[in-house]
């Protein structure tokens, strides 16, 4: 974002197979943005689409005994379609086969060329078909591809190549001076680490002789464009690169969105080629992790893919959207299953905003005969929500601003959680039975559907469709005036507007299993310590901590090294490696021992102890039976 101006991206995606849970995280991350930055009233692009070249389309249409082209058709077709089902409102859906990105590669290309940075040249080593890509031998895991456990071809061919090498230096200089141009800092660290290395020029042409589906070079009819030097190039197409409007207006303030997996083309493929070319880099690159299933990267290749869509259909499409943006920290990976998806829409969604959305207006309704009352005489005791909601939006921003759209969602459930104990502690219900109380009984479902009208524009960019059900009740004609700038005072809504209840929006739902939980054997009770005293007691510190990464520590089969967030990150190492592995572990919130003197086991620094019990089969962690507040105190 520069200025008034967002611009957002996604990678274009392969047209290899049909679109999973994967994609759809990384679009609706995309989609947030865009929302949330149209919020803002700043003017907003949003690029989506497919990338519909090389060997693996080459491979997949073969298999579906079809041209390379109608085989791109209709997979492309499935991604458009999918789009407008999770509300993705994208300006532009762009494919690499669409005759103006053509033009634009070639020129490009031609550019690069024609300044001598392009070179005929000939390349042994090993290649994945699915990376569409050549490795060094210290790059493969046991001999494999990391992305996906296959053996790479070895190859031998002449082709065309990029001198990426000649910007090595350049890149690394920009990144030190632009600490913020890759993030999370882990993936910056990662892209240095990987540029220590001397930087190998990159093959960018196959030979007709083996692959005809792709862009033939301008320079060269008997060769095709490489995948990436084509693929890379559509955040330049989709907004009129190098003489359109948009180009001049959004290319500044572009922000890319991608996976882990493609980090190095992203990170150094591409902004090499554009330094080659004469453009400016793009502001930021913004790099998620993987959802896992069963400990395993969700992946085409893998067949282990879960459709957004099946999900979508079974549950609701904002709760869907919630539980991706809620449940994954922005750069580390996360687990998927069923079972925490339905507890975060039975506990955040049902109990926590659908409540206080159905006891606000039933209140509403029911006090001020279906009318916005007026706000007369606000006491200290009303003051919680003004300063919460102040506090709320600020956080809100500073998550946006720093890609850690997880901490917004945090912190506008703190809102939501405040409200619902200001109806408790109100008793609103008490105050009905007097007509003496009918000011004070107003002016409390005044505060409370404002903090209804303020938590509904926090939450529209995640859950447009819930957001507009809230303001439709509210009284508000199809969200007028419902951005930010109206969350700068308290007061926003209208006094005299009519009210309408309307259904449950998130009715709780259960998660249906075949199988019957069998009943453990009773355990063995060990004795219970000395009494102590409730001073002594009151010494430890329990908080909620969520674990945000693991790994084992080497030459133990038991110590498991955690990070783990409560009031910022800190490093906990516990024994549960044999009962937990590092998959298993990330992503839960744990009760930790927060000021436990720091310790050191196998040389490794522990700040804090996590706490677990024994079952039959081992340990297992203490947890909740509703998400808590990250840091929260252990009463």
């Amino acid at each position: 974002m520069t200025g008034n101006t967002f611009y957002i991206t996604t990678p274009i995606y392969y047209v290899n197979a049909s679109p999973h849970i994967g994609h759809a995280y990384t679009t609706i991350i995309a989609d947030v943005l865009a929302r949330y930055h149209r919020l803002h009233g700043r003017r907003t692009f949003f690029l989506t689409g497919t990338d519909e070249h090389g060997d693996k389309i080459a491979e997949a249409a073969r298999k579906a005994e079809v041209t390379p082209q109608a085989y791109a058709d209709r997979i492309s077709a499935q991604f458009r379609a999918l789009w407008p089902e999770l509300a993705v409102t994208q300006d532009y859906f762009i494919r690499t086969t669409d005759a103006n990105h053509v033009e634009t590669v070639r020129r490009i290309l031609q550019k690069v060329h024609d300044s001598g940075d392009i070179y005929f040249g000939q390349y042994e080593g090993f290649y994945c078909v699915g990376c569409e890509r050549f490795y060094m031998d210290k790059e493969l895991v046991d001999g494999k591809c990391p992305q996906h456990e296959t053996v790479p071809e070895h190859r031998k061919e002449s082709n065309y190549f990029f001198r990426m090498g000649k910007y090595q230096d350049w890149l690394i200089q920009h990144i030190q001076d632009h600490p913020d141009f890759i993030r999370p800092e882990r993936y910056r660290n990662e892209v240095l680490a990987f540029l220590r290395d001397p930087l190998e020029d990159l093959c960018i042409s196959r030979p007709k002789s083996r692959l005809t589906w792709g862009m033939t070079l301008p320079f060269d009819d008997n060769y095709v464009t490489y995948v990436w030097f084509d693929a890379l190039i559509n955040y330049l197409t989709g907004i009129g690169y190098p003489d359109g409007d948009n180009f001049r207006t959004f290319w500044p303030a572009a922000e890319h969105l991608i996976a882990k997996d493609i980090l190095k083309p992203h990170g150094i493929y591409w902004p090499t080629m554009l330094k080659a070319a004469g453009i400016e880099p793009y502001r930021h690159l913004n790099v998620h992790g993987y959802w896992n299933i069963e400990k395993s990267k969700m992946s085409k290749s893998l067949g282990n893919v879960v459709r957004p869509l099946d999900l979508k259909d079974k549950y609701g499409l904002d709760p869907f959207r919630y539980f991706l943006l809620r449940d994954m920290v922005f750069g580390l990976d996360s687990t998927f299953s069923e079972e925490a998806f339905v507890q975060r829409i039975n506990s955040d969604l049902a109990n926590d905003l659908g409540n206080l959305v159905s006891r606000t207006m039933t209140m509403a309704v029911k006090y001020t005969i279906g009318r916005v009352p007026e706000a007369r005489v606000a006491v200290d005791e009303d003051r919680i929500l003004w300063e919460t909601a102040s506090r709320t939006i600020a956080e809100v921003e500073a998550g946006f601003a720093e890609m850690a759209p997880h901490k917004a969602l945090i912190a506008i459930w703190e809102f939501i959680n405040v409200t619902n104990k200001y109806i408790v502690e109100r008793e609103p219900w008490v105050l009905a039975k007097d007509p003496a109380n009918r000011g004070r009984l107003e002016t409390i479902v005044y505060h409370l559907l404002e903090a209804l009208r303020i938590t509904s524009v926090l939450v529209s960019p995640f859950m447009p469709g819930s957001a507009a059900k809230i303001q439709e009740q509210l009284g508000i004609a199809d969200g007028a005036g419902q951005d930010f700038a109206s969350l700068a005072n308290w007061g926003g809504l209208k006094a005299g507007s009519e009210l309408k209840r309307g259904e449950s929006l998130f009715p709780r739902v259960e998660l249906k299993t075949d199988q019957a939980r069998p009943e453990s054997p009773k355990a063995e009770v060990p004795p219970i310590k000395p009494e102590i005293t409730y001073e002594e007691f009151e010494k430890i510190d329990l908080r909620a901590a969520k674990v945000i990464a693991a790994e084992r520590v080497p030459k133990s089969s038991k110590l498991l090294k955690l990070t783990v967030e409560i009031d910022g990150e800190r490093q906990i190492v516990a024994g549960m490696g044999k009962d937990y592995t590092p998959e298993e572990i990330v992503g839960k919130t744990i009760v930790v021992v927060a000021n436990l003197k720091p310790a050191k086991l196998m040389g490794i620094e522990s700040r804090g102890m996590l706490l677990a019990t024994d079952t039959e089969e081992g340990l297992t962690l203490l947890g909740f039976d509703r998400p808590p507040k990250t840091g929260a105190k252990i009463h």
